[in-house]
């Protein structure tokens, strides 16, 4: 009762009763990992939260002797970066030095790269200081700049902490190195420009305009330059000629190169400390009754950490941020995970994505309680703290004192530090983020479309804003994906004999078409007529089927011998669609179609096919029944090189690989692992004794491992291990060709 329910079901559902051996759910669900032991699962995950203890019994004085020299260092660039930063992001200069602890002190407990300096970030403080402008024009005066900056901080870093802890930020790989680098390259030229006229003392319009505005009303303002000029000039020229003496010492004395080097990079501190002594000692005495002085200085930087609380979440402001989250959080994420990965890679150590996005959410929510406004990863000051030897993350904690001192200690030398001198800190801090004229090329020589989008991120973000720049380079790229997607490569592939030492020869399969050789000038043969080989080289998807469906249709229509004679078919009787030659031309068109070859057999390369799917296998039905009518024969379909059992079992369920193919082949075998004694002895040397022919005969009676074994499964003959297999199997059918007679019939004279 129950097999004849069983029968019953199977017709209805439409699965045959002799199936061929495939994989199963079944295998499939066997395959996943089952949690054994949930707590201890649960442990590892929590543990895994905090890197720190992977490293942190094993700390020694080798390793604090490196974290120190490179936390102190980056502390002193730190300082008078996280206050320029802060006046770049429209914020008092005190909140550059909240976000700069905090980030380099929360950091170190989450973080999976050593090298990584988090904290403001001049492109994040730009964008900072936009949203501030947007929301205060939109909602007049209803919140402070601050509370803005704050509340971005939290809300952002909510959202990347929710995606490091759901492990989906394999998201980020959706945007290339390209578009990072453009928006990068645009945000610095955006910032360069911004910051010229404070350089300059150059007044009268706004510099978070469009960068071709700025630049405009930069020159036009030229002849109104201010005295602050000879401050930021001055400063700016400084920060290049002693980096560049200093490069040029350490290759003139390498045995003085690490002193020099430790000479430049101290170069933004001892920049800072002698403008801002040249500041004060010009300004004391010209205070005028105003207040004012005649430059413009920092003036008073409150001491110590103001209000420090839970922060205060306005749902109306986050209303408002809405619009503005998307760009803050990807700049946010985008930033800092290139730069991770880009130290790691150059330092011999792979990071960890979901933890190091962890590790940025945690450092900004917890950061908005000390009133910090977004941070990420900067790419100058990692650089420098990889250069100056920096050996774990914990060197974050050294540069946090540093910058605990300078909130403590050093906030009333911060009175008389020029804004000009600032402004040269930043040009000279971003200027190294415009690509060079070399990277953009690579991107020509690499691939001319995403050259053409990194271009784009510049011109948009130069023209338009940096979220722009963004959105329009993002965008760009997700459409180039799917083109690729939608739109692949594939070739008809032709044979090419290769020999070594006039004594060894084998065959390779190149694309028939010329200009797809690596050399022009090589002979490539094509298959024996009545076979086409083809090779795709993206997975078969429903995006793409079509478009391959209609490139091999019309390859066998071009090429190959249609198989009904329609001049035997009345005109009634044709189809509307397909009516054939006409009367007219009705000879010389059976003549042309009776030269070319008659279709045997389609080899499909699928070696570049990761995944297919129903739409794909159904149009490979259809490509199936196309050829066939048009041969108005049976047509081979030979499969080389299927990569997945999955794939296997779909083309399987669609009658694919089965049958009878039309000269049988020996099969090749491999030997397997044996294990000698006993029965599996004896069936062994049984097999062997019939001949290696039959060993398909004893497959059943031979155990797994023992013996030899087909490397393809003998069920589905038209599926072939590799593509050269698979070409020889097709053209061992097909027929020879039959002497035609060249007179042409009664009917036809």
């Amino acid at each position: 009762m129950l097999s004849t329910a069983k029968r019953v079901g199977n017709r209805i559902i439409g699965n045959p009763e002799q199936t061929v051996t495939t994989i199963s759910t079944e295998t499939y669900l066997k395959g996943i990992q089952v949690v054994k032991d949930p707590r201890h699962e649960a442990v590892k995950y929590l543990t895994s939260l905090f890197p720190i203890f992977g490293w942190i019994t094993r700390y020694n004085l080798g390793w604090l002797t490196g974290d120190l020299i490179a936390g102190l260092t980056v502390g002193m660039v730190l300082v008078p970066q996280g206050m320029s930063y802060a006046i770049l992001a429209s914020l008092p200069a005190q909140y550059g030095l909240y976000s700069s602890f905090v980030g380099v002190l929360i950091y170190c407990f989450f973080a999976t790269s050593k090298d990584v300096s988090i904290g403001p970030v001049a492109v994040m403080s730009q964008t900072v200081a936009q949203i501030i402008i947007a929301v205060d024009a939109k909602y007049p005066h209803k919140w402070a700049g601050p509370l803005i900056a704050t509340t971005l901080a939290f809300v952002c870093g909510f959202i990347v902490l929710g995606i490091g802890l759901l492990r989906i930020g394999w998201i980020v790989e959706f945007i290339p190195v390209p578009v990072i680098s453009g928006f990068m390259t645009g945000s610095a030229i955006n910032i360069v420009a911004g910051q010229v006229p404070a350089l300059m003392g150059i007044t009268g319009f706004s510099t978070r305009a469009a960068t071709y505005e700025v630049i405009i009303n930069t020159l036009k303002g030229l002849p109104r330059a201010k005295l602050d000029a000879a401050w930021g000039l001055t400063g700016l020229f400084s920060l290049y000629a002693i980096r560049i003496i200093c490069n040029q010492l350490s290759k003139r004395y390498p045995r003085r190169a690490r002193l020099f080097f430790f000479i430049s990079i101290t170069r933004n501190a001892f920049v800072v400390i002698v403008l801002t002594l040249a500041s004060w000692l010009y300004c004391r005495h010209r205070k005028t009754a105003s207040g004012n002085y005649p430059i413009a200085i920092l003036k008073t930087v409150p001491s110590g950490f103001q209000n420090v609380g839970a922060p205060v979440i306005d749902g109306e402001l986050v209303k408002a941020l809405g619009p503005h989250i998307p760009v803050a959080t990807i700049i946010l994420l985008l930033e800092h995970i290139a730069i991770a990965r880009s130290f790691g890679r150059v330092n011999g150590y792979k990071i960890n994505p979901n933890q190091e996005l962890i590790a940025i959410g945690i450092t900004n929510t917890l950061g908005t309680i000390f009133h910090a406004y977004p941070a990420t990863g900067s790419f100058s000051r990692s650089a420098l703290k990889s250069s100056s030897g920096v050996r774990t993350p914990l060197a974050g904690i050294f540069t946090a004192i540093v910058v605990l001192v300078a909130l403590y200690g050093l906030t009333p030398a911060f009175y008389w530090i020029p804004n000009a001198g600032l402004s040269a800190v930043i040009i000279h801090a971003v200027a190294d983020l415009v690509a060079s004229p070399s990277q953009a090329f690579s991107y020509w020589r690499v691939s001319p479309l995403e050259f053409l989008i990194w271009l784009a991120a510049v011109l948009v973000t130069v023209f338009s804003s940096i979220e722009n720049g963004i959105y329009t380079s993002i965008s760009a790229s997700v459409a180039l994906l799917l083109v690729r997607i939608a739109r692949p490569r594939g070739y008809f592939l032709g044979k090419v004999t290769l020999t070594r030492n006039s004594t060894e020869s084998r065959e390779v399969f190149v694309p028939l078409r010329k200009d797809d050789v690596t050399n022009q000038y090589v002979k490539v043969d094509p298959p024996t007529p009545g076979v086409i080989v083809y090779r795709f080289e993206e997975s078969y998807l429903y995006p793409n089927c079509a478009i391959i469906n209609s490139v091999i249709v019309d390859h066998v229509r071009e090429n190959m011998r249609r198989g009904i004679d329609f001049s035997t078919i009345k005109m009634a009787d044709r189809p509307w669609n397909d009516p054939g030659p006409t009367r007219g031309n009705s000879l010389s068109a059976e003549a042309a179609n009776n030269e070319k070859p008659a279709l045997h057999a389609i080899v499909l390369d699928f070696s570049g096919v990761s995944q297919i799917d129903t739409t794909s296998v159904q149009a490979l039905v259809d490509t199936r029944n196309e050829v066939q009518k048009w041969a108005d024969r049976p047509v081979e379909f030979h499969f080389a090189t299927i990569l997945s059992p999955w794939i296997r079992r779909a083309l399987v369920a669609a009658g694919f690989g089965i049958g009878t193919p039309a000269v049988e082949l020996s099969n090749e075998i491999a030997p397997v692992v044996s294990h000698r004694g006993g029965r599996r002895d004896k069936l062994l040397d049984d097999a062997s004794s019939v001949g290696v022919e039959d060993i398909e005969a004893h497959s059943e009676s031979l155990p797994p491992t023992s013996g030899t074994v087909p490397i393809v499964p003998v069920e589905t003959p038209f599926f072939h291990f590799d593509l050269i297999s698979a070409v020889r199997a097709a053209e061992a059918g097909v027929e020879k060709p039959r002497e035609r007679a060249k007179t042409p019939s009664a009917k036809s004279i």
